[in-house]
């Protein structure tokens, strides 16, 4: 599958994805628009789109462990509330999650990534965009699709949560540049805001 040859400016990019984020408060619907979005906007793409974070069993636990909270299932705990070693050990108890597949453009995808596992789970891990101008170059690459040469990700973090990535990949190697991680960062940050903070 290939993104038409239509193309948006970054300005033209970012005027759409506020007007789309404007109109509807569902992050799901959202996130399937934003894909489809830069998908079409962006030359060079083969695949557009999300991962989800989800704690595991063990995970969600020690948070409430960690809080000695009775919070009912759902509603996340917020960081303020926890000391620095709960916030230490809430953070190696969140790299036990994974990352679930989202909304996306492209071919099919790997489902499920562990969280420090090729550049999606780096990125979830550290909590830092990954920008990789050579994927077969990179440690524990995780190839969903042979075709993909280079990869950004960009981790989703509110309010000191790990919500997910966003993730782009191209056939064509070093494709994305230090614009395209600013405009890419700008957008999920525009995304996160229409996120209420106990989202």
């Amino acid at each position: 599958m290939s993104a038409p040859d239509h193309r948006l400016t970054a300005e033209d990019l970012l005027s759409a994805a506020t007007g789309l984020l404007a109109a509807e408060q569902d992050p799901l619907a959202n996130m399937a628009n934003l894909s489809a979005l830069i998908f079409e906007a962006l030359p060079d793409l083969n695949w557009a789109g999300f991962y989800l974070y989800r704690a595991d069993a063990s995970a969600l636990a020690t948070i409430f462990t960690l809080t000695g909270s009775t919070v009912p299932s759902g509603q996340p705990v917020t960081a303020q509330r926890l000391t620095e070693a709960q916030s230490d050990a809430l953070l190696v108890a969140s790299t036990r999650g994974e990352l679930v597949l989202g909304p996306f453009q492209g071919r099919v995808a790997c489902t499920r990534i562990a969280m420090g596992k090729g550049v999606c789970g780096t990125a979830a891990l550290s909590r830092a965009t990954q920008r990789v101008p050579d994927v077969h170059a990179f440690p524990g690459h995780i190839a969903c699709d042979t075709a993909s040469a280079s990869e950004i990700v960009i981790p989703l973090v509110l309010s000191g949560r790990l919500l997910g990535v966003l993730d782009l990949d191209s056939p064509r190697k070093d494709r994305f540049s230090s614009a395209d991680q600013h405009l890419l960062e700008t957008l999920v940050a525009a995304f996160l805001a229409t996120l209420p903070v106990s989202a």
